[in-house]
């Protein structure tokens, strides 16, 4: 299990996930990070939440939906109950963004396992091309209210 660095507490876990879109996601990735202002300003109705991966409510959302085995490259979408990852939940994503980035469902057309070897590699070395910080991202206090806490 990934050990928890990211300083979040864990108040929010209702028994229904029909609510927000939660988006778990590295929190010391410098990508990553880049991603969620990237969805956060293309999704102004705030229908995605996010929640870095070392917090404690990302172990329990993983847990709750018994999602096993997964590691700090993994980006997880969980909406309306269903679980995406990886390639899957970046497309699952841009369906619901602002602007042309729902066009982007056609690579679903693509098999996953083809999918997911490209999206693999990019996380393999997105490290190596953008960096990583030594601590999760603080929110502005306009934004916070998008992070479960």
């Amino acid at each position: 299990m990934i050990k928890s660095s990211c300083v979040m507490g864990s108040s929010f876990l209702s028994s229904s996930t029909e609510g927000p879109h939660i988006i778990i996601f590295d929190g010391i990735c410098n990508f990553c990070n880049g991603s969620v202002n990237f969805i956060i300003k293309r999704d102004p109705k705030g229908i995605f939440s996010f929640t870095p991966m070392q917090s404690d409510i990302a172990q329990e959302l993983m847990e709750k939906h018994k999602i096993e085995k997964v590691e700090l490259d993994t980006f997880l979408l969980i909406k309306k109950g269903i679980i995406y990852d990886r390639s899957d939940a970046a497309l699952e994503i841009a369906k619901d963004l602002t602007g042309f980035w729902h066009l982007f469902i056609i690579f679903k057309v693509l098999p996953k396992r083809l999918s997911d070897s490209f999206y693999n590699l990019f996380a393999k070395n997105r490290y190596a091309l953008f960096g990583k910080r030594a601590s999760c991202m603080i929110p502005t206090p306009e934004i916070r209210k998008r992070f479960l806490e």
